[in-house]
């Protein structure tokens, strides 16, 4: 035979095997162009021999090349005793050739080889070889023995190969075997392998098709025991190891688990397949119901034509169908999953398809082609079209690759008893023709077979017998299964279990309910049914598609929502709970956490990560994040798990289930959790795993039988009917109004939005509860809970009385709408108003009723910072418009806020675009002890109430009471509302408090509950614990079911108390007695007739573990016990009195004794471990109370360590300054041992003062648990500088008295002062004849240095008071007060120090006589004492003379000054500075003055000092003269000075000197405008502030005669702040108007050639954003830091 006749049989041989024996290759195919197909024979023949039988992978005698395995001789499966890799067979004998079967007859069966060749000339192949009986080879001359011989060796081969690879599922949790923990894994697996005679006898099938593990479970445990064997012989080498196992024909190969198939029959499954992931091995048909299996590769689009590609896909689909149909099973084609045992048996690959239609146009045009006519519409009713099913790679990223799937289901109705042949084109190898021939398929156990395709009419016609008989027997067996199939479907009760779960036995599913969702990815196609998710509170969503964001989930929930995308490694941090609240916005907006990465993301360590690296990568980072989103610290009881899982779980170290394991662990449990497995079969591996991972049976916790739209339809169903209309409007321009959007709303965190329908066209309105919620709603408010909108909403309902109108509510309507409009574009209006007094409730009560002329608003978070709430209400402002002009004004509430100001002006920086009208209007709520007295020295609009009622708000409170008793069944126990109507009455809350109390047990959880809120309400405002904590603490462990609450628990005495939402530390319940008169006189009750003193009430609170282990609002809680302990009352801040410690120990002192609070503060000490303010007390109290100097400074030390600020180190000095006034006090009579201790007492006291004033400049941290004082304004702390001052005047006095002269000896007393002056040694003291003196002196020789240092010390802290005080002032106005007791202080210390310091007049007359020569010096120090003592002799003090001095004694002063410049031989430039500005302030005192130097002279005197400083001194005072004197203008001599051309250098040169000295106080203090430029030329331009508030004090006066100083001082203060003293015609008149230009949103001024200045706004609001350029016009003021602008005006607006 030649070679080209071999190749067309071997070709023709190959071809009809891809469908055994019949289905061929078309004419249009060729060796070259299918180089998929035809590489080398015996790979081409294996490969296509997979396409029918695709179950076997390579018998043990394949070669070690291709099996990777160590060479060992085995015994032959045929019998023949040769190696088995020497002859190379492929697996199946059906795809031998005849030249293999020609080798096998002669190397192994060692047939004689004349007989091997003879049947070699007779075309015997393989598939020929399995089809004969020993008559068939008798009839081709075969002699009886070898012919036997022959068929018992092919049925031998066939049962070895039908029973080589069996596979099984086994838990695992390794992926490799090793040396010592071989089976000690716990992972899925699939066991491979060959088994020994004994296993060949077991029969592996399942009802799916599909191998199942109890099928296999002994061939497992043989496998096992022989390797454990190989174990017990500690053979500990890998390869070792290995070929004991290929000995014994049990090498495991370890691969992927088996993963989900599509649900059969399933058109729209939504699922999808992994890369690389192991579909089930195939079987034969087992119920005909359940499918079988056939898994193909489609050449790629590199190896063939498209046409060609659809050619095979249309031919293998009708192939398979065929055989399915004459079978009668089910069954599935997959396409795009690997089919040969070297490339991984069903492992997927996927096809890049470019058009799906292209599939099923040539399914739709082929399928009448192949069937028969009379068949087709039957093929058609039995041949589902193709199913097109996404692969994803590893971790979980969309790989544009597909699995094409068709289902046969061949019913009995459409095939009755029919046989399906099929047509199949059979292409010729030399000619590229084409014809049709008929086949028919069956299923052969894992394969089709063709019946036609045997070359034996003979054989092909006994087969057609034999099958028209299976056929009949196989259509009444598919009939019986049918019917057997229709049974009823089962009651389903999981919409039930739904229910109970999702509401957790309540009614109806709560909107206030916080769940934490966590999911995989979800099909494009049931995202719609995903909507439920918008109507829960989604916390956090645990998201595992890491294309979530781009198609998924995240993408379908931000169309409507606002979610922040986070990562688990965000959650893993150090902060405080609720600086992580904060950070991450938690609770304001949803947190879609990415758990597997983002596949857009640039970021390495935000990319998707498969299963292993996954593990070992982010696992860690998810653990943590569970921890703290599960945290009691985060979230309450109350929170929900919702597991929502759309594909099945089949490993079991899937991160999704690692995640579960994680929160199941954090929340002991799974009583808070709901899983939603898209069906059964998802459940079913979903439950497994867990039962194998947690031990614990989760199906009462699934839902599983209900699809997903089913399931948000429920849960939409049972949703609570929504409170808030379903469309928002604002108020707009012109009387519109405006949709505010729900996601823009979310934006806004920091804001409660009020719109113009509040509470209209609600759902609950419509809803039968409505009633129910209108009871409730008022009941809450009545009781004491915070005023909500409907409460408004409500009263204005027909049949309601009006909401009650405070007296003051029209005074404050008219503040916030005056008829003369507003001055500015960011108002401030304070209400001060006692606590509980219902200043809150009449804030709202305004908003409400102005909510269509302004865009209203609460700020219903304290926490947030001031940029923020700014920001936020810049976006409310402009929302809604664009290009058209105006706004409509926001009017916010600000409730209880310390740093309103601050808010002002963050709103002012923000924004400035319509400076000239209004945009926002602040009205601040303001809680304080004396709301009267707050109102009379506030310097701003306001309106106070207090907890006294009119007689007209008396009768309307009862008039209330009458319309609830006609509603509510006893409105008496509204126990606020009964308070306010019995005007607050003392005695009506003895009465109330002690009936309810009478009973109570303090002993019980729930009088340690009762006790603990009592303190807690009563000394800090606004005080509260968790709902939860309160379960806990009274024992209810089961609150998620609600099977009893505190309510009932706390019985009769909750209903002194009110359950009700927190929102500043996270979203939580929280619980506070009704009103803090209540809590004050439980709390007396409980000390005066319990007997529990507060000292065991507040030990008990420390002692009590509970409250500070994790719980909702810890942080918050804690504070608040912290803050208890040691925040003390000062009236500047708003409080009834100035208290040396908190008020709570306070009264423990005042009570209990001094003895209780050093053990109160000392157990605070230990449970606040890290807090230095409470050793700091504690230092206070032994210094202050007990005067144990020792502990004191032991104490305050050991706060020192802790947290080392200003505060704390002046503690340190004030112990040692208390010390030294004991010592002085008890020392009657001063000895030197009592001296020794007195110089070394102030000396370290001296020291701490001092190491507080370095303190100061950087005092930024605040103690971690004094998180109140965060809120507070901050002040530069001079405490530091105020002891130093005591302590150095209190040695002064002790040293002035010491008995070293007598009374009347004042040359001795001038001695020791000029030895303290630095004049005289220490040694000019002693006195040869009195021992006693020399002992004085010889301890003040051991202080020499330190007591000379105590002048120039002090004139030196003098200096710097003066410049704190005269060149900054503070930014608040609570500093003022402050200011003010501080300069009063600091006065009077001065007054003794001149006192001491003084020279006496015989101390100069002697000093004239005894040295002539220096009399001129002498008269200068004289002239400088002089200036000293009248507080002139610096330039801040020369400032100062502008306020305090009249014309005569300013004249004096500047002879003096005069005379120091004249006779000074080295003129210093400060003293030249002085002489210029005490020029300046006389001429603003009496311009007329004689004594004064012209203008001219003091210029070049100015310009004389600057050419010799130059520009980089420190002496910000010469540059500011010289912005006051050289300040350009039309002067010819000025433009020709070099001063002018520089003067824009020198503004740059005192700001930046003004930095370097007073950086540190910028954030609480700015610089003061001292002086204004004027119309006028020379010295009369310059025009001091003082002159400017004579002409307002004046102007005052006029229109009121009758107000008192204070008055005008507050109305002075009121002037300047509103900008209304600009508009003041004689001010005016006074000051010139600068013209500049607004550039990149400064101020600059330009007087030709270079000069061009940079002017500071005042106040940025005034500043346009946008960075318009400009002209404006403004007032010139001078800072010591550089001319600033007031009153900005844009020209183009006059």
């Amino acid at each position: 035979m030649d070679a080209k006749q071999k190749k067309q049989e071997s070709s023709s041989s190959r071809l009809s095997m891809t469908s055994d024996f019949s289905k061929e290759e078309p004419p249009y195919f060729s060796n070259e162009k299918s180089g998929f197909h035809f590489k080398k024979r015996e790979s081409s023949s294996s490969r296509l021999s997979m396409t029918s039988d695709f179950s076997k992978e390579e018998p043990p005698y394949f070669n070690n090349e291709e099996r990777n395995m160590i060479p060992v001789s085995t015994q032959s499966p045929a019998g023949g005793p040769q190696a088995e890799y020497e002859l190379k067979l492929p697996p199946l004998m059906e795809d031998w050739t005849k030249e293999h079967v020609k080798d096998w007859l002669i190397i192994r069966l060692r047939v004689p080889q004349k007989i091997a060749q003879d049947l070699y000339d007779q075309e015997l192949s393989g598939a020929c070889l399995v089809s004969y009986e020993k008559n068939d080879l008798l009839e081709l001359g075969v002699p009886p023995a070898p012919a036997i011989q022959i068929i018992r060796q092919v049925e031998r081969f066939q049962r070895h190969s039908e029973t080589f690879e069996p596979h099984v599922r086994m838990p695992r949790s390794n992926c490799e075997l090793s040396k010592g923990e071989l089976w000690k894994s716990t992972e899925m697996v699939v066991v491979s392998g060959n088994m020994d005679e004994s296993m060949e006898t077991e029969t592996v099938s399942s009802d799916s098709g599909i191998q199942s593990l109890s099928s296999t479970v002994q061939m497992l445990q043989i496998a096992r025991d022989r390797i454990k064997s190989i174990i017990d012989q500690n053979t500990t080498n890998d390869m070792q190891l290995h070929t004991e196992i290929t000995e014994n024909a049990t090498f495991l190969q370890l691969k992927r688990p088996i993963c989900e198939i599509r649900p059969f029959d399933k058109g729209n499954s939504n699922i999808f397949y992994i890369e690389n992931d192991i579909l089930p091995p195939v079987a034969g048909p087992s119920n005909l119901l359940d499918p079988v299996h056939e898994y193909q590769l489609l050449p790629s689009a590199n190896e063939a034509s498209e046409r060609e590609i659809l050619y095979e896909f249309t031919k293998e689909v009708f192939s398979f169908a065929a055989s399915c149909m004459n079978s009668r099973t089910n069954g599935t084609i997959h396409f795009g999953v690997h089919n040969q045992p070297e490339q991984g048996h069903g492992e997927v690959v996927g096809h890049k398809i470019t058009s799906f239609s292209k599939y099923n146009e040539a399914f739709e045009s082929c399928l009448s082609e192949y069937f028969e006519e009379q068949h087709v519409n039957v093929a058609r009713m039995c041949i589902r079209p193709p199913n097109f099913v996404p692969v994803h790679s590893q971790n979980g990223t969309t790989l544009n690759k597909w699995v094409i799937e068709v289902d046969v289901i061949p019913i009995y109705a459409e095939t009755q008893q029919n046989i399906f042949y099929t047509l199949l084109g059979i292409a010729s190898a030399e000619k590229k023709q084409q014809c049709k021939t008929e086949c028919l398929f069956v299923r052969d156990g894992p394969r089709s077979i063709n019946i036609l395709a045997d070359t034996n009419p003979r054989i092909c016609q006994e087969k057609m017998k034999g099958l028209a008989d299976k056929v009949q027997c196989w259509a009444s067996a598919r009939k019986a299964a049918e019917e057997k199939e229709e049974k009823p479907p089962s009651q389903s009760h999981q919409g039930q279990r739904l229910k109970q779960l999702i509401t957790r036995g309540r009614d109806a599913f709560e909107n206030s309910l916080q769940a934490i969702v966590v999911t995989d990815k979800c099909h494009s196609n049931q995202l719609e049914h995903l909507d439920f998710l918008k109507e829960m509170k989604l916390f956090a969503v645990l998201d595992f598609d890491p294309e979530s964001d781009v198609n998924g989930t995240c993408n379908f929930y931000r169309r409507d929502h606002i979610a922040n995308l986070h990562y688990p490694c965000m959650y893993t941090t150090q902060d405080s709970v609720t600086a992580v609240i904060r950070k991450l916005n938690l609770f304001k907006q949803t947190s879609w956490i990415f758990c597997n990465g983002r596949v857009n993301e640039e970021d390495e360590t935000g990319k998707p990560l498969t299963q292993s690296e996954w593990l070992k990568k982010r696992s860690g980072d998810v653990n943590n994040m569970v921890s703290l989103l599960c945290s009691p610290d985060l979230l309450s009881k109350d929170r929900l798990v919702v597991f929502i899982l759309h594909s099945a779980v089949t490993d079991i170290s899937s991160p999704i289930l690692e995640t579960f394991c994680a929160i199941y662990r954090t929340l002991e449990g799974a009583d808070n959790m709901l899983c939603i497995c898209k069906n059964s079969n998802v459940f079913k591996h979903w439950q497994q795993l867990i039962e194998f991972r947690c031990k614990e049976d989760i199906t009462s916790k699934c839902i599983y039988e209900l699809s997903l739209n089913e399931i948000s339809s429920t849960i939409k169903k049972l949703r609570e009917p929504q409170t808030q209309s379903s469309r928002r409007f604002l108020p707009s321009t012109g009387s519109s109004s405006v949709l505010l959007a729900k996601k823009d709303e979310e934006l806004m965190t920091v804001l409660d939005i009020l719109c113009e329908n509040e509470c209209q066209n609600t759902e609950i309105e419509t809803k039968d509860s409505f009633q129910e919620f209108k009871m409730r709603t008022e009941e809450d408010f009545y009781r004491g809970g915070q005023v909500s909108w409907w409460n408004f909403y409500l009263s204005e309902m027909k049949g309601s009385l009006p909401f009650i109108k405070r007296d003051k509510f029209n005074e404050l309507s008219d503040l916030i709408t005056p008829v003369t409009g507003y001055t500015s574009p960011c108002v401030m209006i304070n209400l001060f108003h006692h606590p509980g007094c219902g200043g809150t409730t009449l804030a709202m009560h305004v908003l409400w009723n102005l909510r269509h002329k302004f865009r209203c608003a609460v700020v219903k978070n304290n926490m947030a910072t001031n940029n923020e709430i700014a920001a936020q209400v810049m976006n409310l402002l402009t929302y809604g418009k664009q290009e058209q002009p105006g706004y409509t004004p926001v009017l916010i509430l600000v409730d209880n806020r310390d740093d309103v100001e601050d808010l002002k002006q963050c709103i002012l920086a923000s924004d400035g675009k319509r400076h000239n009208s209004l945009m926002v209007i602040i009205l601040n709520c303001e809680r304080t002890q004396f709301p009267a007295e707050r109102s009379n020295n506030s310097r701003i609009a306001n309106v106070f109430i207090t907890n006294k009622l009119s007689t007209k708000e008396q009768s309307l409170f009862s008039e209330k009471l009458q319309q609830l008793k006609d509603h509510h069944e006893k409105p008496e126990t509204f126990y606020a509302f009964m308070i306010m109507t019995n005007n607050f009455s003392e005695t009506y809350i003895i009465n109330l408090v002690s009936n309810i109390v009478k009973d109570l047990d303090t002993t019980t959880q729930q009088g340690r509950l009762f006790s603990f809120l009592a303190l807690l309400n009563t000394y800090v405002n606004g005080s509260h614990m968790s709902l939860s904590l309160c379960e806990e603490l009274v024992g209810i462990r089961s609150a998620l079911w609600k099977q009893e609450t505190l309510d009932e628990k706390m019985n009769p005495y909750s209903t002194l108390m009110i359950t009700f939402t927190v929102e500043e530390h996270g979203t939580y319940q929280a619980v506070r007695f009704l009103h803090q008169m209540i809590a004050k006189k439980c709390l007396e009750i409980l000390t005066q007739e319990y007997k529990l003193s507060l000292a065991d009430i507040t030990t008990n609170v420390l002692h009590c573990d509970k409250l500070y282990k994790s719980c909702m609002g810890k942080d918050f809680l804690v504070q608040n016990i912290h803050s208890m302990l040691i925040t003390r009352h000062r009236k500047e801040q708003g409080d009834d009195k100035d208290t040396l410690f908190s008020p709570l120990i306070e009264d423990i002192h005042e009570e209990e004794g001094p003895q209780k609070i050093k053990e109160v503060l000392e157990r605070a000490t230990e449970r606040f471990d890290r807090s230095a303010t409470l050793p700091q007390a504690l230092a206070r109290h032994f210094c202050l109370k007990e005067e144990d100097f020792k502990s004191a400074l032991k104490w305050a030390l050991n706060a020192q360590e802790k947290n080392s600020n200003s505060y704390i180190a002046d503690t340190v000095g004030q112990v040692y300054k208390s010390h030294l006034k004991k010592e002085i006090e008890h020392s009657k009579v001063v000895t030197p041992e009592a001296l020794e201790t007195c110089l070394t007492l102030g000396f370290k006291a001296v020291k701490a003062f001092q190491d507080s004033q370095e303190l100061a400049k950087k005092d930024e941290q605040v103690d971690p648990f004094d998180l109140h004082t965060k809120k507070k304004p901050k002040s530069y702390n001079i405490s530091g500088y105020v002891g130093e001052t005591e302590v150095m005047m209190i040695l002064l006095d002790v040293i002035k008295d010491l008995p070293l002269f007598a009374v009347s000896d004042r040359h001795k007393r001038d001695q020791m002062l000029q030895f303290l002056r630095d004049h005289h040694p220490v040694s000019s003291l002693y006195d040869p004849s009195n021992t006693t003196v020399n002992q004085f002196v010889a301890v003040l020789a051991e202080h020499e240095r330190f007591l000379k240092s105590l002048k120039p010390r002090l004139k030196e802290i003098f200096s710097f008071f003066e410049t704190y005080f005269l060149y900054l002032k503070p930014r608040s106005t609570e500093r003022e007060t402050a200011d003010e007791r501080h300069k009063r202080k600091v006065s009077e210390y001065f007054r003794k120090y001149i006192q001491i310091f003084s020279s006496s007049e015989e101390e100069k007359a002697s000093e004239t006589a005894s040295k002539p020569k220096l009399s001129l010096h002498q008269t200068i120090v004289d002239q400088r004492c002089y200036l000293e003592m009248k507080r002139a002799d610096s330039f801040a003090g020369l400032l100062q003379c502008l306020n305090d001095k009249s014309g005569v004694e300013m004249e004096h002063i500047l002879k003096k000054w005069q005379f120091i410049f004249d006779n000074s031989a080295r003129g210093s430039v400060t003293d030249t500075v002085n002489f210029i500005l005490a020029n300046i302030v006389l001429h603003n005192i009496k311009p007329s003055s004689t004594l004064l130097k012209k203008y001219e002279d003091l210029v070049d005197l100015l310009n004389e000092e600057l050419q010799k400083v130059g520009t980089h001194s420190k002496l910000t005072e010469l540059y500011y003269l010289s912005m006051l004197l050289m300040w350009p203008a039309q002067n010819q001599r000025l433009e020709n000075c070099r001063t002018y051309k520089d003067i824009s250098t020198y503004i740059t040169s005192a700001k930046k000197s003004f930095h370097r000295r007073f950086s540190h106080m910028f954030p609480v203090r700015s610089a003061i405008a001292h002086f204004f430029l004027g119309k006028s030329s020379g010295l009369r331009r310059i025009v001091s502030k003082v002159k400017l508030d004579q002409i307002l004090v004046s102007v005052s006066k006029k229109d009121d005669s009758r107000c008192s100083q204070s008055s005008q001082s507050r109305n002075l203060h009121h002037l300047w702040q509103s900008g209304a003293a600009w508009n003041e015609p004689e001010v005016q008149r006074k000051l010139l108007r600068v013209k500049g230009k607004s550039e990149n949103g400064d101020i600059y001024v330009n007087y030709g050639g270079n000069v061009k200045m940079l002017i500071r706004p005042v106040y940025l609001g005034d500043i346009r954003s946008g960075y318009s350029r400009e002209d404006v016009s403004f007032y010139l003021g001078f800072t010591m830091e550089g001319p600033v602008a007031y009153d900005i005006k844009y020209e183009n607006d006059q």
